[in-house]
């Protein structure tokens, strides 16, 4: 039993897979377990939950990356199975904030830095990360920032 109890699922769900004889959720599970342990190795100490979401949406990204390459490569083979991690992958991942709640939290995040202009955009990305880490993609919590700003 480690620290994190996603962790646990992650690898409760790969066994689970491997006695299912389901090969690309045993490979996936186990390549995610892999990153996980790398992350704990790194920090040399039992992972904590926050630590594995940013673990997951850092896969989760790469597979984002890895299915665009793919498409415009003309692999629709390798970028399937990338969209079956990705699925996979997003299953672990907390839920998603929509567009409005998005930029509710930008808002109440410029409130209250008191952000006046594009240089103050540290202050809200300061405020507004710990609330959407692992739950909305950074670039675009950060072009929303910047038209709210500018």
């Amino acid at each position: 039993m480690s620290a994190s109890p996603l962790f646990d699922k992650i690898n409760a769900d790969m066994i689970a897979a491997m006695k299912a004889k389901d090969e690309a959720a045993t490979s996936a599970l186990r390549m995610l377990k892999s990153a996980i342990q790398y992350k704990e190795v790194d920090l040399k100490r039992e992972i904590k939950d926050e630590e594995v979401v940013e673990v997951l949406s850092k896969q989760a990204k790469q597979r984002k990356e890895s299915i665009e390459g793919f498409e415009k490569g003309g692999r629709a083979d390798m970028a399937a199975k990338e969209k079956a991690e990705l699925a996979l992958i997003e299953k672990y991942l907390p839920a998603g904030l929509g567009d409005e709640e998005l930029a509710k939290l930008v808002e109440e995040a410029v409130k209250s830095t008191g952000a006046a202009g594009p240089k103050d955009m540290g202050k809200v990305m300061g405020a507004l990360t710990p609330k959407i880490k692992g739950r909305a993609d950074m670039s675009k919590v950060s072009a929303l920032v910047k038209s709210k700003l500018g």
